[in-house]
């Protein structure tokens, strides 16, 4: 997984310290060593949406085989970042034990469910150079309560509006010193304005900042912020998903802010021909 070089598979992303050490995505199982500092942990029961994306044959049972997060936007389809359902983290074609982690805040324990995966989608725009369009779609083989199910912000939401508050959530470290939380955790962060990001991330081999596709959000003095293993996990503000957590440079590095898949961009092409991600079934009430 990516994310600072995409907040992906190295480990379970998650909010982590300034100057953290990120490890790019790794081709094989790797052990978790995200940190989670800035953040609070929190129980699924606040944000239903959130789940984890697993697999025990390929990252082992250490942390339950979570991988990457996700959140579900319709009774049996869950969203996430596209660079988790890359060939050289999930194989090509997906491992078949992949499942999705719902309703569970201890990733270890027996609360909530696994639900196996039926089929998956990854959005054709996808860019690996520039991670514009990082997003995919996961369709369920059984659905989830309606009430676990977060809507999208549409393009022109207030909630994209810069200085909103937002939360951000996943799994991982809260150390740095292999204290790994299995538990689900947050952080508060800040929707920031493009200009801050595109001067973050002119172009270079970490990525390039393209406000029609990506969001910014974080904090510029550092800090609280998403890391390595949170890919695809929700951000949320006033009660709506704006993005999932896709990728940056470090960890709550001050003026390295995180990036996020603009959920407004999700919207707009599931609307205009990529409605077929959402499978027979996807979104019945």
């Amino acid at each position: 997984m990516r994310r600072r070089i995409v907040r992906a598979l190295a480990g379970p992303l998650v909010l982590a310290a300034a100057g953290a050490a990120i490890p790019l995505v790794a081709a094989a199982p790797a052990a978790a060593d995200s940190v989670v500092v800035g953040g609070f942990p929190v129980d699924v029961s606040q944000s239903p949406w959130t789940v984890a994306l697993s697999s025990r044959d390929r990252f082992g049972g250490t942390r339950a085989g979570q991988f990457c997060g996700g959140v579900a936007i319709a009774r049996t389809a869950v969203l996430t970042a596209a660079h988790c359902l890359g060939r050289d983290v999930v194989g090509a074609p997906p491992t078949r034990d992949l499942k999705v982690i719902a309703g569970r805040t201890d990733l270890l324990s027996a609360q909530g469910e696994e639900i196996p995966v039926r089929d998956t989608w990854v959005n054709p725009r996808y860019d690996g150079v520039t991670n514009a369009g990082d997003f995919a779609v996961v369709t369920l083989a059984e659905p989830l309560p309606q009430s676990a199910v977060i809507p999208m912000a549409a393009a022109g939401d207030r909630a994209y509006t810069p200085g909103t508050s937002a939360v951000v959530y996943g799994w991982g470290d809260t150390s740095g010193a292999a204290a790994y939380a299995h538990g689900l955790h947050a952080a508060r962060v800040h929707v920031l304005p493009d200009a801050q990001c595109e001067r973050a991330y002119p172009g270079s081999v970490e990525g390039t900042y393209q406000p029609e596709t990506m969001l910014c959000a974080g904090e510029m003095r550092g800090g609280r912020d998403a890391c390595q293993g949170d890919s695809g996990g929700p951000l949320v503000a006033e009660g709506r998903l704006i993005g999932l957590v896709s990728w940056g440079s470090g960890c709550g590095r001050a003026g390295s802010p995180g990036v996020y898949t603009r959920v407004s961009d999700v919207v707009r092409t599931l609307g205009h021909g990529g409605a077929k991600a959402l499978r027979p079934g996807a979104g019945e009430g």
